[in-house]
């Protein structure tokens, strides 16, 4: 498995399969914040799109600092894409970021406080 430092065809093939991801944001004193979360890549647009819940840490501390690390393992193929994050509030951005979602894993359920989290690639790295 060569290493990658771009959004090839293999690299986006993983991030089309149904893996989860770790998310790692930076909490206000400088410590990492990482948690689960389903990412979905868009490469032609180099950029990806998550959902989740306006109250979220993660939302607070992306507002704070826009800095973020998205990572997926599956045995030994792993990618980490990094970026800046934006949280969006307005209907057509969640309602994209629930779509790609939805193709990717599953319809999520309804959720009244969702927000999109669209992040723009600034590096690709991974073996697959």
């Amino acid at each position: 498995m060569p290493r990658v430092h771009q959004l090839t065809e293999e690299l986006v093939a993983f991030w089309r399969e149904r893996h989860l991801c770790t998310v790692t944001t930076l909490r206000a004193d400088g410590t990492p914040h990482v948690v689960p979360m389903g990412v979905v890549l868009d490469p032609e647009q180099r950029v990806a799109w998550a959902i989740t819940s306006r109250t979220s840490q993660k939302v607070a501390n992306l507002r704070r600092r826009p800095t973020v690390a998205v990572c997926q393992v599956d045995g030994r193929r792993w990618s980490t894409l990094e970026g800046r994050a934006e949280v969006r509030t307005d209907a057509e951005s969640v309602a994209e970021a629930v779509s790609r979602y939805a193709e990717r894993y599953r319809q999520p359920r309804e959720n009244p406080d969702r927000v999109a989290i669209r992040i723009r690639l600034s590096s690709v790295i991974g073996n697959v």
